[in-house]
């Protein structure tokens, strides 16, 4: 490794005076090292603890007016489940872990507004999920269609708005549906945390049958790009400028990053890769080409 540097530094001792190695802000470094990857974009979400001895939740709203005709719901997504609206319209699915659920009501000659709901449970119960209904004039049909690749339809929210409005999540294949529609011109809209989707919505019109092939292409959004700062003391001896390597294994394997020596006491490092782990040592190096032995080691993890 770098020979050259090892050779001046036995012929030329007068510049081994040490320098100290520090990254800007706060994050994994080596002792006595303070610093930040710019921009800060990691972060650390705590959910709020369950309330004492409750594990499991509901989901419960109604469905106004209330029908002489039963009222089935059906739940899907975390767990699947049925239940009937009581006759007072209300109803409830009980038992349930948290995660995200979908809500459809249904009965003969009856349409519903909206047709589907989402609800997520998280570490309480969720209220409030309400349908009205409709006698129906005409039949009902099904629109629906798939997010590919499935990384980016899973768990996706489709929003349905037309005529009713209603909102679907996607299965882990990417699928979604929203039955019970009646003829019309609705525009349907995905998305998901993370992703793009091509085209942003489409418009879709139903007529005289099941509408299916209204699909979407997610793409991963581009990742936020990072860059670390460093500084150092200045060396005790007159120097002629600064050099910075960079490594991915702790305490060997360092590189130049520098194109030419620095005259300043700080280098920003834009070339830094998201999940990597990186090693710095700074040396100063005199009018005659000498360098120094490397600083401390400073760390810098990119989130």
């Amino acid at each position: 490794m770098r020979p050259a540097r090892q050779i001046y530094q036995q012929i030329r001792p007068k510049v081994r005076a040490a320098i100290w190695l520090a990254i800007t802000g706060a994050l994994v470094c080596a002792v006595g090292c303070t610093g930040n990857v710019k921009p800060n974009s990691s972060a650390t979400v705590q959910t709020p603890g369950l309330p004492t001895g409750q594990t499991t939740f509901a989901i419960s709203g109604t469905v106004a007016p209330v029908l002489s005709a039963t009222t089935t719901l059906s739940l899907s997504g975390a767990s699947t489940a049925t239940t009937t609206a009581s006759n007072a319209g209300s109803y409830t699915f009980s038992g349930l872990s948290a995660g995200t659920y979908a809500v459809t009501p249904s009965s003969s000659g009856f349409g519903f507004n909206p047709t589907t709901q989402v609800a997520t449970i998280s570490t309480s119960d969720v209220t409030g999920v309400n349908f009205t209904s409709k006698a129906q004039t005409g039949p009902t049909f099904t629109l629906s269609g798939t997010i590919s690749p499935a990384s980016a339809g899973s768990g996706a929210a489709v929003v349905l708005s037309g005529p009713v409005g209603a909102t679907a999540t996607a299965n882990s294949s990417g699928t979604y549906s929203f039955p019970g529609l009646s003829t019309g011109t609705y525009s349907v809209t995905p998305s998901k945390s993370g992703f793009t989707f091509s085209p942003t919505a489409q418009t879709a019109t139903v007529t005289s049958a099941n509408l299916t092939g209204v699909n979407f292409t997610g793409t991963a959004a581009s990742q936020q790009t990072h860059n670390v700062s460093l500084n150092w003391t200045a060396s005790s001896s007159t120097v002629a400028g600064y050099n910075v390597y960079r490594s991915t294994v702790s305490g060997s394997g360092y590189v130049k990053i520098n194109t030419s020596l620095i005259n300043a006491l700080t280098f920003s490092d834009d070339s830094v890769s998201s999940g990597t782990t990186y090693f710095y040592v700074a040396t100063s190096v005199d009018s005659g080409g000498d360098e120094s032995s490397d600083s401390n080691q400073a760390v810098a993890v990119i989130p």
